[in-house]
């Protein structure tokens, strides 16, 4: 299938209301991965919702971005940023960010949301398309009584799981919460990764957890996913797909969001 750009469920605005953050916090987690910490304006968006940003580095350029956290009154955003091969804006995000940047921030859009019926809910995260999906699960945390959760998040190869330790420690915190890590390889590749070898914990995920991918596989092995709601967020083939599997094993598009990059 082609997805539909309608689908990002974008609101047309009126006049550009502007918001400013400042970087409080680099941290290069893999070669081509770093989160970045802000403090800044409130910035009035939803969970699961992506905001445009311009930064010093590329003052003319937007990129839009996915909030790894809830809105904030105090002002603290996160945001996780892979370099795309060839990417020129992405691959400067990630290599020359900096505490004390000043970044603007515009246009809060989509419509990756939780419905408050939901009794069960799958979400699916290729690669840093985990941001969005992890700031709707802090939100959940707010309920009195959560939805039943699956987790799956998938990544080429193990040590791509860029964020295994935070998942597991949100697992082992929340009883509704499963985390399902799937990886396309189960061995890691040859050359090394300086900054996961400096990032490494004893905190994550155990070989025996990993489920073979592609993530569409994996899940296809849950079909149908009939009663559930589904949100998917990742990359534009990985999601494309994903959504394929699902709608050819029996789920329902009514049950599925999704967005891609």
């Amino acid at each position: 299938m082609t997805l539909d750009p309608d689908q990002t469920g974008e609101i047309p605005l009126g006049p550009v209301t502007e918001w400013t953050a400042t970087v409080v916090g680099v941290h290069r987690l893999r070669e081509d991965t770093t989160v970045v910490r802000l403090i800044g304006e409130f910035v009035p968006f939803a969970p699961g919702q992506s905001v445009e940003v311009r930064t010093p580095q590329h003052p003319n350029m937007v990129r839009r971005l996915y909030s790894a956290l809830p809105p904030s009154l105090d002002g603290k955003l996160e945001f996780h940023v892979r370099a795309v091969p060839g990417g020129w804006c992405s691959g400067s995000l990630v290599t020359d960010t900096r505490a004390g940047d000043e970044w603007r921030i515009t246009a809060p859009a989509g419509w990756l949301a939780v419905h408050e019926a939901a009794a069960e809910l799958i979400l699916v995260a290729d690669g840093v398309g985990l941001a969005p999906l992890r700031a709707l699960l802090l939100d959940l945390t707010r309920r009195p009584h959560p939805p039943r959760t699956h987790l799956f998040v998938g990544a080429r190869y193990p040590r791509d799981l860029y964020a295994a330790d935070m998942l597991a420690l949100l697992g082992n915190e929340l009883p509704w919460l499963t985390i399902v890590p799937v990886v396309d390889s189960d061995n890691d590749p040859a050359h090394p990764d300086p900054w996961y070898d400096q990032c490494r914990v004893d905190i994550g995920f155990h070989p025996e957890e990993l489920v073979p991918g592609p993530l569409a596989a994996a899940l296809s092995r849950f079909a149908p996913l009939d009663h559930q709601q589904i949100l998917v967020c990742g990359g534009m083939t990985a999601v494309e797909t994903t959504v394929d599997i699902l709608v050819d094993t029996g789920t329902p598009m009514e049950n599925i969001r999704y967005e891609a990059f």
